[in-house]
């Protein structure tokens, strides 16, 4: 069962249990995380989940896909190098401990 830690903007961090094929998304809305919002369910239509992958797991998770990567620039925090969707995130074992900040703010 892989593990996510999401920080807030004030530093304080939250571990959720996931589970292996769920979004990051997903795990973040089911648990209330505020603010991951997933506004869209997980269609890439609307950068409510936006995310900056901690350094660390960057190239485990990869890069955005192209219409990831669009809906990256209209996203309202500013984005960064790692900004990921976490809706298109999807958990595995090798993503144990995935540490994920969270912007400061979201539509």
């Amino acid at each position: 069962m892989p593990k996510v830690i999401f920080v807030a903007l004030d530093g304080s961090r939250r571990t959720i249990d996931g589970a292996a094929g769920d979004s990051v998304m997903a795990t973040a809305v089911r648990n209330g995380v505020p603010g991951i919002v997933g506004e869209c369910g997980g269609n890439r239509s609307c950068a409510t989940c936006h995310v900056y992958v901690d350094d660390g797991f960057a190239a485990r998770v990869g890069p955005p896909d192209d219409l990831e990567d669009d809906m990256l620039d209209l996203a309202v925090s500013d984005r960064r190098d790692t900004s990921r969707l976490s809706c298109q995130i999807k958990l595995t074992d090798d993503l144990d401990g995935l540490t994920v900040h969270i912007p400061d703010e979201q539509p």
